[in-house]
């Protein structure tokens, strides 16, 4: 059994939208898009607290969970408008990383090749290494570019020695030919790591990674714009990783590794927002979040808008109708 329910807790499904299940194809006959819980942290190299991620951001919200929400600026329902079931939680054990990514790399192949999105809640960054992986088997590696919201860029070469862990996670994609260098884009790196060596690696790859400073003043906006270009140059698709810890952690605090001076919440959401009105969206994954060192549960509720800023905009971008972020409110 590969499914488990949620793994920590009482089972429930992400703000009410049905449950499937995913060794039966006929629970999710017809879906757009799959959410999956990965619920694992033992690749952490800090706090951990991770695992316990995919509960509180299917639960984080103060809106009755009845399987609708409709945005006020799109004028989409993404769990209305998009056929969206819930996977529960992948059986994940901490004592054995290697065979719980396995497990996450066979199961998002499966959902993609049923022509389905997949919607993965982490568990810690080191589930990016299986669930990109998983969607490159099907559609053909170096064939998907990927968009990267992270404090910490995720190329070391192991991490206390080992080679799979958070701090990982994006040098094996790359090594493994999963996804390009050159097609590789970061957005929101900051503070102290990795190294010299670490950069230069990152360098040869072709990678692109934006530092915050160089986000602040050249702005968001013209980061996209050229960060656009980029990811859609050759490839297929496009895979959003959103590490909460882009987000300063006076607005994301539920983190295992809180670096200062990062993106506003509202930054992220909006980025979030175009990423998939514009681009041809094949998988996403939301990862870090730990309840543990929440507070008020602020860090579970912003992870659960991105989820929704996600389908949202997936939703508008497949019934053809334009948005601006500068119309009228009543006149859309």
């Amino acid at each position: 059994m590969t499914n488990h329910g949620n793994m920590y807790g009482p089972s429930f499904t992400f703000l009410g939208i049905p449950a499937c299940d995913l060794d039966d194809p006929s629970t999710y006959a017809g879906a757009d898009v799959i959410i999956l819980g990965a619920p694992i942290d033992s690749g952490t190299s800090h706090r951990s607290g991770a695992r316990f991620g995919p509960q509180a951001i299917r639960g984080g919200d103060y809106l009755p969970h009845d399987g609708s929400r409709p945005h006020l600026a799109l004028r989409t329902d993404g769990l209305k408008d998009l056929k969206v079931f819930d996977a529960g939680d992948l059986l994940m054990l901490g004592g054995d990383l290697i065979k719980s990514l396995e497990v996450l790399k066979n199961e998002t192949e499966k959902i993609s090749r049923a022509g389905i999105i997949p919607i993965i809640l982490g568990g810690d960054h080191s589930i990016a290494s299986a669930d990109v992986a998983g969607i490159a088997e099907h559609r053909g590696k170096g064939k998907i570019s990927m968009i990267h919201f992270d404090a910490h860029a995720d190329t070391g070469e192991d991490q206390f020695g080992a080679l799979v862990g958070h701090g990982t996670p994006m040098r094996n994609l790359i090594n493994n030919g999963y996804v390009r260098g050159d097609r590789f884009l970061q957005l929101g790196l900051r503070g102290y790591w990795p190294e010299e060596k670490t950069l230069n690696w990152m360098r040869d790859q072709g990678m692109r990674s934006y530092e915050m400073t160089e986000i602040h003043h050249r702005g968001l906006k013209e980061v996209l714009d050229e960060s656009f270009a980029t990811l859609t140059d050759g490839c297929d698709g496009v895979f959003l990783s959103v590490d909460i810890d882009v987000v300063d952690p006076g607005m994301a605090p539920g983190t295992g590794t809180p670096e200062p001076g990062g993106m506003t919440s509202r930054e992220l959401l909006e980025a979030v927002r175009r990423i998939c009105f514009e681009l041809p969206i094949v998988g996403i994954d939301i990862v870090e979040v730990a309840p543990p060192f929440d507070s008020a549960d602020i860090t579970a509720i912003l992870a659960n808008r991105v989820v929704l800023e996600a389908l949202s905009a997936i939703a508008k971008r497949r019934n053809g109708s334009a948005y601006s972020p500068t119309q009228n409110l009543l006149d859309r």
